[in-house]
């Protein structure tokens, strides 16, 4: 049995004749019952993973939103539907569990595709866990602290003169969780080059080789994830999306295939 990666790299899996390369190597073998009780189990984890931050998130929901207002310089968050302030709130507090539980949630979705991977391969991915929660926790802080007010502030004083800025909580947010949710993952990429390269699925010449198509991504990327038109906070996304790009190409050149 070939492991995943060897099909991804394209390598041809031993004939049946053959014997079976370090089978130590390998997880037993499942049916596609086990595999699909893997799953349930795998998702039971994760979900309780998130109930239990989602708890947390109660308590921490309103001093995140107080502090949402005191970063994005917006004196008050209004509610138009009797419901709103609530589900506000509650939205609030699941934004938070699912970051809380983004750990366990990552951890439980690489044991499930533990099977199809070499020991070798398994230990370096799990050694790569760390670096993509403190990647994932930097983009976020980096969005909070720098992306969002910048971009909430464009969009306030935009048309001051005609318009009256008057934001709705929930609507703020979405805003807000939204960007800290892609510029986190985007935040990865790095640990994600990396992870490749030492796996044999890409390599640092092959990265250097699409500079120029990466280029065109980012911009195109940065263009999406940013929610104004103003090419300074395009720029804020951007920049470090090609430093980071910059950075795993660099790591891929240290990354000796498994």
């Amino acid at each position: 049995m070939a492991s995943l990666l060897d099909r991804v790299r394209g390598q041809p899996a031993p004939q049946p004749n053959e014997p079976e390369p370090e089978p130590e190597e390998f997880y037993k073998e499942m049916t596609l019952q086990e595999h699909l009780e893997e799953l349930r189990q795998r998702l039971i984890i994760s979900l309780l993973a998130v109930a239990v931050g989602f708890v947390i998130g109660l308590a921490l929901a309103f001093p995140t939103m107080r502090l949402i207002i005191r970063m994005s310089g917006i004196e008050r968050l209004y509610s138009i539907t009797p419901t709103e302030s609530f589900i506000t709130y509650t939205k609030v507090a699941l934004y938070l569990g699912v970051g809380f539980a983004m750990p366990v949630i990552v951890y439980e979705l690489v044991r499930f595709l533990a099977p199809g991977l070499t020991r070798k391969e398994r230990r370096y991915l799990f050694r790569a866990l760390p670096f993509v929660s403190i990647m994932f926790v930097s983009g976020v802080a980096f969005a909070f602290f720098v992306i969002v007010p910048r971009a909430l502030s464009f969009l306030s004083h935009f048309g001051a003169s005609v318009f009256e800025a008057q934001f709705r909580a929930e609507e703020v947010i979405s805003f807000y969780m939204t960007l800290l949710l892609w510029v986190g993952v985007v935040f990865e990429l790095p640990v994600v080059i990396f992870i490749l390269a030492k796996l044999g699925v890409v390599t640092a010449k092959r990265l250097a080789s699409l500079r120029k198509f990466a280029i065109l991504i980012i911009a195109v990327a940065a263009a999406i994830i940013t929610p104004t038109p103003d090419p300074f906070n395009m720029f804020l996304v951007a920049a470090p999306m090609y430093v980071l790009y910059e950075l795993g190409v660099l790591l891929a050149r240290f990354a000796k295939p498994v």
